[in-house]
């Protein structure tokens, strides 16, 4: 199993409204170079499933945030993992902490999903660029890409206009109202993902603080 992997980044991200723009995009998923507890996350703004901008600094602002970074509602193991979550929220509410989950769906594909909870929001990232502020966005080799998009009907974001694909690494961050990551769980192994144990754990603990 591959070790998660814990390490910082320093990023300018560069935005685009017609496709997604390569600032920050490692070759392979064990070269990205995920956000450090310490550090803040980049001001961004995503959409909900109803196209609707959101701020996320403001979001952040408003409580304790479980940032939860998924490749897309296609993915089995990401939908389990959001089902996982999606059974403590309680305890997570209990916390005063927020659920906020990312991937490159588009806000359509999003408004599909069964998840309907004012404490646990899907949000789209379908430029990548939280993804590549995160420092979680890697391109797929042509052959993966390929079979994705065949045997999936995936529809991946293309780059600067270009048919490569990227995705994000499955990760999970806790941030504070000040946008601060105080934990960041980040796996390039996409069939591992973090136990709610430990996700309780890490959010109680900066309860606490």
């Amino acid at each position: 199993m591959l070790k998660p992997i814990l390490l910082a980044c320093t990023l300018l991200i560069s935005v685009s409204t017609m496709a997604a723009t390569a600032t920050n995009i490692a070759n392979q998923a064990e070269k990205v170079s995920p956000l450090l507890p310490g550090l803040t996350v980049p001001a961004i703004t995503l959409k909900d499933k109803t196209g609707k901008n959101v701020v996320l600094a403001e979001r952040f602002a408003e409580k304790t945030t479980v940032l939860i970074v998924y490749r897309g509602g296609w993915c089995p193991y990401c939908s389990k993992q959001l089902a996982n979550v999606q059974k403590i929220e309680a305890e997570l509410t209990e916390l005063d902490a927020q659920i906020i989950a990312v991937s490159p769906d588009s806000p359509e594909k999003l408004a599909e999903t069964k998840i309907d909870s004012p404490n646990y929001q899907l949000l789209s990232d379908d430029s990548l660029l939280l993804s590549q502020a995160l420092g979680l966005a890697f391109y797929l080799d042509d052959k993966t890409a390929t079979i994705y998009r065949n045997k999936l009907g995936v529809n991946f974001v293309s780059l600067e206009g270009k048919a490569k694909v990227a995705l994000p690494v499955p990760a999970v961050f806790v941030i504070d109202k000040q946008g601060l990551v105080h934990f960041q769980y980040a796996n390039p192994n996409y069939k591992v993902r973090l136990t709610e144990s430990l996700l309780l754990a890490a959010v109680k603990s900066v309860s606490e603080q």
